[in-house]
């Protein structure tokens, strides 16, 4: 964003640029971890026409439209199938807590408004509810339910779940992006990916490819900038930070209620950023 908190299109044209240079093949636009609660309707449409435009294919573009309004949500969900997303992320209904009843005919609803796949967002930390497993195991038998963004950290359960469903699951905590590879994940969602897509990458090739050895160390070198990133003022907050030093975005700019970090988060980061090298 400009320091005034209007859209940058050319730091989103650059942003989307060194995601695909290193080797995102999907691109979260609005995801709910940064500041999507306080796009209006039209920036966020627009931010999803201009990352399909960018991208021009090369990433599959997944478009964050949950709300806790369920009628809300749909609108939001049209509106992105129309913009160009070729998916939508659906995060668990927020705040007003319903039941597990609820969230199910919440899901299903959205996946019933366009022909767009659907990936649930479970994170019970931020929403106050879980997706519960027989939740998602029923979810799961919906045809354009396809896949599951996991911020709940409960590994037993993701693969109890995968072993029941043909759900692809996503690491929603990059602390965790290891472990949930290792027993089965499909990939990862991953803040800290913002800055490092391309670590982020060799590491699903190793474990997938069955090295862990070279899996434990990618994710060791990466152990500074998680910290730096998603344990100090806030992960969107410290991505902008990082992004904006290495050149790739001209601003940090939030909108509040976020804020730009303090000096001593700052330095973790450039710290965290000087162990590793970055490409840009």
């Amino acid at each position: 964003m400009h320091p005034d908190g209007t859209i940058s299109e050319p730091g989103l044209a650059n942003l989307v640029d060194h995601l695909l240079t290193t080797g995102c093949d999907g691109i979260v636009v609005g995801g709910t971890t940064g500041e999507s609660p306080t796009l209006t309707e039209a920036e966020a449409a627009r931010l999803v026409r201009a990352v399909a435009a960018r991208s021009k294919n090369q990433a599959r573009v997944v478009a964050g439209i949950g709300t806790y309004d369920t009628a809300v949500s749909i609108h939001r969900a049209r509106e992105a199938e129309a913009a160009g997303a070729d998916a939508v992320l659906l995060v668990c209904p927020y705040y007003s807590k319903p039941t597990q009843a609820g969230v199910v005919a919440h899901c299903v609803a959205v996946a019933d408004a366009t022909e767009l796949p659907v990936m649930l967002y479970d994170v019970p930390a931020r929403t106050g509810i879980a997706m519960e497993a027989p939740t998602l195991i029923e979810l799961a038998g919906h045809p354009r339910i396809r896949a599951v963004k996991d911020a709940k950290g409960d590994l037993f359960e993701a693969m109890s779940v995968m072993a029941r469903t043909s759900l692809a699951y996503y690491c929603g905590i990059d602390e965790l992006n290891l472990p949930y590879l290792a027993c089965g994940a499909t990939g990862v969602l991953s803040v800290v990916g913002n800055v490092v897509a391309d670590r982020n990458a060799e590491l699903i090739r190793a474990v997938r490819s069955g090295d862990l050895d070279s899996a434990k160390a990618i994710q060791g070198s990466l152990i500074p900038l998680v910290d730096a990133i998603m344990r100090t003022s806030q992960g969107a907050v410290m991505a902008k930070a990082a992004l904006a030093g290495l050149g790739i975005i001209p601003h940090a700019t939030v909108r509040l209620p976020l804020l730009e970090p303090p000096p001593p988060h700052l330095q973790r980061l450039t710290d965290a950023l000087a162990t590793i090298a970055v490409p840009v």
